[in-house]
């Protein structure tokens, strides 16, 4: 067994005979992953609609691209920051390998409400469920101080070949409006380590890629640890002038969840900056609990959470139902109406501009609105809607 495989600690014994069976379903399974009911014990008590808050936990790196005035060190500096949000997306949840837990399924139109107030000024978060078939997560991040923001949205395809594979739909969009400029950032695909131990942590793999209006294209290549050699969560990163991949301006590689090296040039040059991903995280503020209204995440799951915590998987199972069951209610009764859920801060739009416009300088990029429920954008007249009915003291 691997230092890894002791460190998860695996699954107990009282829960291995319910582990064997989930692992016996997944392999006859066809079809997503994501309607196969895992057993409760793996189960997080945080929703999927939380992990877009992974995108901005170091408000000072995501956004210290608007106070550069070099267009190419502008694109470098939003590749660090995209590559500084890996460790926070998907290996911050276990400190320590093989305790990945299988996140909550939002219920349509749940929200998470959320900022970050430091150096930086506040950065403010915005995460929706915008489609339930399919799952679809909408976010917007913003910091009106530096002018920058972000926003994007993704669902999960997952199957099962010897491991479980989750490919990642969606994309997102970085906008500093003082240049004029935006970013089309794809989503790296994932698999799952660990499963025959019962020790799950995420491996990224494949490639990504980010394209700029500015005329930068950044590549970043994944790779794990093979049977014989590599480092697990490994990256190289290159950027080059859109369309000219054979000239490399910076080169960036190491290991997402630990450390990596910028240098200039290809591998060999010179290094020229570097970054540690132990840095420590901007705590986001949320509202209290009880100020939280009943689509918010954290009130919604409240009880579902609790049965967690505390190990009572017979509340956990009762309470988690009764959220599902409300929600088919609801969706029977829209049906019988005529009605459709309004989405509370995105609309759907048939032409982009961005995709449209940066989508071709991407290989292989499909935005595939069929998967995702359309082509989702923050729609800022709703947003300002709410806020003003806020003010006023309105629900």
């Amino acid at each position: 067994m691997s230092s890894s495989e002791k460190e998860g600690g695996g699954v107990s014994a009282q829960n291995k005979g319910s582990w064997t069976a989930f692992l016996k379903s997944i392999a006859s399974f066809n079809g997503d992953l994501a309607s196969l009911t895992a057993p409760p014990f793996i189960l997080s008590s945080t929703s999927l609609v939380e992990f877009s808050s992974y995108w901005a936990e170091h408000p000072s790196i995501f956004v210290a691209p608007a106070a550069e005035k070099d267009p190419q060190k502008r694109a470098l500096l939003v590749l660090k920051w995209f590559l500084s949000t890996l460790k926070q997306q998907y290996a911050s949840r276990s400190d320590k390998y093989g305790n990945e837990k299988k996140p909550l399924n939002p219920f349509l139109g749940e929200l998470f409400l959320g900022k970050w107030v430091d150096d930086a000024g506040t950065t403010e978060l915005v995460s929706e469920q915008v489609s339930h078939h399919p799952p679809v997560t909408a976010y917007h991040i913003s910091n009106d101080k530096h002018g920058v923001s972000l926003q994007g949205y993704n669902a999960q395809k997952a199957s099962f070949a010897r491991t479980i594979y989750v490919k990642q739909i969606g994309h997102a969009v970085y906008s500093i409006p003082a240049f004029n400029e935006t970013y089309l950032i794809t989503l790296p695909n994932l698999h799952i380590e660990g499963l025959i131990f019962g020790s799950p942590f995420v491996e990224l793999n494949d490639k990504t890629y980010i394209t700029s209006s500015s005329g930068y294209t950044a590549k970043i290549d994944y790779s794990g640890k093979g049977w014989l050699s590599g480092k697990k969560n490994s990256f190289t990163a290159t950027l080059y002038p859109t369309d000219k991949e054979k000239e490399i301006l910076y080169t960036i590689s190491g290991q997402w969840n630990k450390s990596f090296d910028i240098t200039e040039g290809g591998k060999k040059g010179g290094v020229i900056g570097s970054y540690d991903a132990e840095t420590p995280t901007t705590a986001l503020i949320i509202a209290p609990l009880e100020e939280q209204g009943p689509l918010e995440s954290r009130k919604a799951w409240a009880k579902v959470a609790a049965g967690i915590a505390i190990g009572d998987m017979d509340v956990t199972g009762v309470e988690k139902s009764k959220i599902e069951v409300a929600q088919r209610e609801l969706r029977q009764k829209e049906r019988d109406e005529g009605r459709t859920w309004e989405r509370r801060y995105f609309s759907l739009v048939e032409n982009d501009e961005v995709l449209e416009k940066l989508a071709p300088s991407i290989p292989g990029f499909l935005a595939e609105p069929d998967k995702t429920g359309g082509v989702w954008r923050f729609d800022e007249k709703k947003a300002s809607a709410i806020a003003e009915k806020k003010k006023a003291g309105a629900s």
